[in-house]
This record gives structure tokens, sequence and C-alpha cells, in this order.
């Protein structure tokens, strides 16, 4: 009980000064120095001051600061840890040859391009806790990470900050002058965001997909622009010279990368575990959180064991909860929580505002003088800018097979208008999202104002055997999902969610449905803009 007293005295004594301190340096120390290096363990039945669901970007931010700032934490994550390596001594599969590690409780892998040359190239694998859930819902299908570290674990890295003229159409409610002084670099600081060596660029085999991206556009008239990531790219050279394992060299992408990419695992995770005063719980999902008769909130999950299966039911009681659980994790929640009475008076805006990014694939055939390379680096550093004029940003994508493909491929983020909504559905007890794929349509007629043209200039075509059976554009998917929470609308202007004080979501649910360009960054320096408040006038 001691341990419980003296977390409250610390939780309600933060200073905004002391919060400024510990946040001066984004790798300062904690500044609670002396404390152990070990938090104590999740255990039924506690109370805790602070219970941050998910740990991916939002919740990792949230997670490091109020630590930071003196108060104890506990993380739950419905994934795996992903720290011990499988039986070929690495802790994540390879792309092309995923096992069950690859993906979240499926007996089949599903893979954003289902076919190759004609082929399916979908796998039977035992079904597991694996790293990339492909979550389908009506009209779309729903790419997200699984484990410690959330999305960060299964993404490509490209670590992009929007252009200042067009953050007022990503989130309108939020000054600015705020996000790029002060958000945008602590965020960039804290991932580890850097840009490829152009020289180096120019002349390594691993990107000439990427230069002959490059070549294309510039011959029609659009802009290539090089691309921050949060790959290791120092790693990246040594990679190609031979003398480390190779990681982006060997595919790695879609089911983790296991030496170069700089996930939350290696930045603000590392930071967290480092101030002793977070627990992060895998393999728990949070079933529900409704109001403690004492104060604060009875939090609801389920053990659940690498088989998918529930094992124990837990309950804690939490002064403040941050939900973060990623837009479609914490809209979904939320949506169950209040049709179902737990937290009825949250905002009917809750579920809405809900998008794709606007992310729509597609492939191109290139003639046999413009081949792309058998070795690619499976980590985009450039895209194509045609936002202004066409309402599209491409991203030259790989296409690591090991073999020659004479393809250029791409992920398109476009301006799509097209917002779902989050409904409980009581006779299936679950949420749907009422997403069609027509609404897909805007996305391709703007992906279309660069690749056709490309395609016009350089008497090439679509490619058709990537997505299924003639069929050119990748319109059921996304790995960009984006509202559900909207700041703003469902929240406050800091995420605090109206109806119930203490209750905030922290993540990707706040932004409504599309940021212009990859939207990592922007998750990231928005739960620093918010948390630095919520610590300086809730606690």
């Amino acid at each position: 009980m001691g341990d419980k007293s003296r977390s409250y005295k610390g939780f309600g004594d933060v200073s905004r000064r002391t919060f400024i301190v510990g946040t001066s340096s984004i790798l300062g120390a904690a500044i609670a120095g002396g404390r152990a290096a070990a938090a104590p363990p999740l255990t039924p039945g506690a109370r805790v001051p602070a219970l941050v669901i998910g740990t991916g970007y939002g919740g990792s931010v949230a997670a490091l600061r109020l630590a930071q700032a003196g108060v104890d934490v506990q993380m739950v994550e419905m994934g795996m840890a992903w720290d011990t390596p499988g039986p070929d001594g690495k802790i994540f599969a390879n792309t092309t040859t995923p096992d069950q590690r690859s993906f979240w409780l499926r007996t089949r892998t599903k893979q954003p391009l289902s076919n190759f040359l004609g082929f399916p190239i979908d796998k039977d694998i035992p079904r597991y806790t694996g790293i990339l859930d492909a979550e389908e819902f009506g009209g779309i299908i729903v790419y997200q990470g699984r484990g410690v570290g959330g999305g960060s674990l299964v993404n490509g890295g490209m670590a992009v900050t929007p252009k200042r003229e067009n953050f007022g159409a990503v989130l309108p409610t939020v000054n600015a002058d705020e996000m790029y002084n002060t958000y945008y670099p602590r965020a960039n600081a804290g991932l580890g965001v850097a840009t490829i060596d152009p020289a180096w660029f120019d002349t390594t085999d691993c990107y000439q997909y990427a230069r002959v991206g490059r070549k294309h556009a510039q011959r029609s008239g659009f802009p290539f622009v090089f691309v921050p990531d949060v790959y290791d790219w120092d790693y990246m050279k040594k990679e190609a010279a031979g003398t480390v394992p190779k990681s982006a060299l060997a595919g790695e992408i879609l089911y983790g990368n296991n030496y170069g990419k700089k996930s939350l695992q290696k930045t603000y995770l590392a930071q967290i575990k480092a101030t002793g005063r977070v627990t992060i719980t895998p393999l728990h999902k949070v079933t529900s959180v409704a109001p403690a008769s004492g104060g604060g909130y009875t939090v609801t999950m389920d053990q659940l064991s690498t088989a998918g299966d529930t094992i124990a039911t837990k309950t804690v009681t939490a002064d403040k909860v941050f939900f973060a659980a990623g837009s479609v994790g914490t809209s979904k929640l939320l949506v169950k929580l209040k049709a179902t009475g737990a937290l009825p008076n949250l905002s009917n805006e809750v579920g809405k505002g809900w998008g794709d990014n606007g992310n729509v694939m597609c492939g191109r055939a290139n003639h046999l003088w413009d081949a792309t390379g058998a070795l690619q680096a499976s980590i985009p550093c450039g895209g194509i800018d045609n936002w202004a004029a066409g309402g599209a940003f491409a991203e030259v994508a790989p296409l690591p097979t090991g073999i020659e493909t004479y393809a250029s491929f791409y992920l398109s983020i476009t301006k799509n208008p097209n917002r779902a909504e989050f409904t409980w559905n009581g006779a299936a007890g679950k949420v749907d999202l009422n997403w069609q794929t027509a609404w897909k349509q805007p996305s391709i007629d703007m992906a279309k104002s660069i690749f056709d043209k490309i395609n016009a200039k350089e008497g090439t075509i679509y490619r058709t055997d990537l997505f299924g059976v003639y069929k050119i554009w990748g319109d059921h998917l996304t790995y960009h999902p984006l509202g559900g929470a909207v700041l703003g609308k469902a929240t406050d202007n800091y995420g605090r969610l109206h109806g119930y004080p203490g209750l905030y979501a922290i993540d990707g649910s706040l932004i409504p449905g599309n940021t212009s360009v990859n939207p990592f960054v922007t998750i990231t320096a928005l739960a620093e803009r918010n948390i630095e408040k919520i610590i300086a006038t809730d606690l």
C-alpha cells in the first residue's frame, strides 16, 4: 500500500516546471532519479494512477511524458512483446516466407499484394497472435500492427511532416505555429527521423527501383521528393557493404524488421523502460471501461493466449485512462462502451469521421530498359508530389521479391473526402464500419492524375496481376486508418473525452481521416502537444 500512496503524491503534485524540466531534452532520463528500474506488475484489483490502452505512437508518448512527470503508468497491449527470437534466430518473419509470426489470429495470410504473375500468393499458416492484423470490415481491410510498439512494428517508417500549407485541412482546431515550432520537431527528434544520403541513393543497387520512379516522375513534370524515414541509414549502408546482417536488404517490412528500423521499441519505448515507472503488459485486451464507485474508472481486460483464447479476466481501477489502441481499436471500444451503457454520456460524435488517408495502390509495367532491380531496399525513401494539382502524393514503393520484375509500384495518399462511421451491431455483438469500396473511386481518380500521365509519356501500362486477376487498383485496403474520435468533436481540443473527466483519446482516432502524407509523425506530434497540456492542467 505504501507504494500506491507515494504514486498518488507524485501524481497530484506535478508542477508545470517539473514537467518542462523532464521534457526539455527528448533524450532526458527520468526525473524521478534513484527509482528502481522496474515498475510494479499489473495486479488484478489494484488502483493505478494512469492506464494507457495500447503501445503505439500516441500511447508511447503519453506513457513517457507521464512517467517523466513522476506518474506511475500501466500500459496494456493486445499483441505480443516481440522480444524473443523464433526457431530461425530472428524475432520477425521474413516478407517472402510468412509463418505463424506474420498474421494476427489467421489461418491463412492476407497480404496486401494477393497475386503475382497471375498466381495467388497467400498461404496457410498456424493460428497465432502474429504481428500484422488484416481486419476486415464490409468495404475495406485495415492493416494494423499488433504488439508492443503498435504500427511502428509493421510500417515502412516513412516519417513525413505535412506541408505547412496543408495542415489547416488536417487539424483545423490546432495552432499550426505550435505544431511546427515545437511539437513536430519534438516528435521527429524522439522518433529518430533522418533522410537518405542523396549521393548514396544515386549509386546504390538497392534503390534502382526508386531512381526509375524518379526518372519517370520527372519526365512527366512531377516533382520527386526524398522522404524522411526512421530507418538507420548508416546500418543500411553496412547492409549494402555486406558487413552486418541484412534487414531492409533482406526485404523485411510487412512482418517486422529485425535490425535496422528504429521502431518505437528502440526510441520512445526504450526511454519508457529507463524511467522505471511504466509497466507494459502484453497479450491483454481491454473490454470495458466504466466509472468506479469510489472515483476513477474500472477497467476490465482479457488475458490472451498466443492462440487468441481468453485465459483470464482481470480488472483494475485507474484514475486516468488513455485510449491509444489506434484509430480502429479506440473507436471500436468507445462505440461499444457508449452503446452498451458502460459510458453512455460519451459524445454522439464517437465513431464518426473515419477515413483511410486516401490509400490506394497500383503497379506499372516498365520497358525492359527500365529494370527496377532484383535487390530492392524494403524501406521507401521517395515520393511523387501532385497534392496541390491532383490531390495525390505517391510513395515510390518497393517490390522486394528477389527477382527482376520490371515493375514500378506505388502507394498513393489522396485527398479522398469520404468518411465512414463505426456503429454498434447489437445483434452480432460487434462494431461495424460502413465504408464502401466504391468510396475509393476519388482516390483512384487522383492517383490517375499522376500515373495516366506517366504511362502516356513512357508508353507503359498498369500491372493487372498484383491485386487479383485483371485488377489494376489496390482499392480494398488501408495502412493509415484515421479518425473515429475526432479532436474538437468527440473530444475537446486536447483529446479529453466529453462527459468523463479523466478519459482521453491520444492516438490516430483524433485525426479526421486524412493527413496528406504518412500519418505517424502527426499522430506523435499531436500526442506530444496534448499530453503536455493534460499534465500541466489535469494532474
